[in-house]
């Protein structure tokens, strides 16, 4: 008989409990010797992560398509203005002639209540400040560049932005490390974006918007209409 194939043979003559129990802790031995992350992984996706204190809601209807939001996100952040490094997209989509209100489409970054990418994340660099409203956010010093928050953000485009140059994730933190013209940024503070768009279509508030409506994030942000005169 091959010698390869005796471990086999013999392990068949084991109680299937037996078996079960001392195999299993072998495996699971090897697994976390392997893969030690993804039991920090394991452990965030169990634990409930307290909601952030801001968020970022829009009307796509008041949008024009202007990309001053783009701008003024990549230049606070990246020093640069460069749209694709941008944590906000404004996507128009001008060749398939869609109508308005749907010609244009305002991503950015939801804060999740359940963030996919925090949990998912093997090297904790995106997490949740606590110290900054429970921002959800990534620290580059431990980013290793993986894309794992980027293949587990639900929305499409998916809101964590990939920076070829340095090789990691980056994503909105409402700029709580890049105070626009000198104001404070973060949950407590001003948003580049929000201060930036001339049609007034981005607001940020501080309760959760809806997490399981697609268009939970896309408000009403008209003025009120004035009321006629003599009424």
């Amino acid at each position: 008989m091959d010698e390869s194939q005796k471990p086999i043979n013999k392990a068949k003559k084991v109680p299937r409990r037996d078996f079960l129990t001392g195999s299993g802790t072998a495996l699971a031995a090897g697994a976390l010797a392997v893969c030690a992350a993804e039991s920090v992984t394991t452990v965030l996706a169990e634990e409930t992560l307290q909601p952030s204190k801001g968020y970022i809601v829009y009307d796509s209807r008041l949008c024009f398509g202007c990309q001053s939001c783009m701008y003024a996100c990549s230049m606070t952040h990246e020093g640069e203005g460069n749209p694709s490094l941008s944590r906000i997209q404004i996507i128009r989509d001008a060749p398939s002639f869609t109508k308005y209100p749907y010609d244009i489409v305002m991503s950015l970054c939801r804060q999740c209540v359940s963030p996919l990418c925090v949990q998912n994340c093997p090297t904790q660099a995106c997490h949740v400040d606590a110290a900054n409203g429970n921002v959800r956010r990534i620290d580059q010093s431990k980013c290793i560049g993986c894309m794992r928050c980027i293949e587990s953000c639900p929305q499409r485009p998916h809101r964590t932005v990939w920076n070829p140059s340095k090789k990691k994730s980056s994503k909105c933190d409402l700029c709580s490390d890049a105070p626009y013209w000198s104001h404070k940024g973060g949950p407590d503070g001003k948003q580049a974006c929000v201060e930036i768009c001339p049609a007034k279509a981005l607001k940020f508030v501080s309760t959760p918007p809806s997490q399981t409506d697609v268009s939970g994030y896309d408000v009403n942000l008209a003025p009120a209409p004035k009321p006629a005169r003599g009424v």
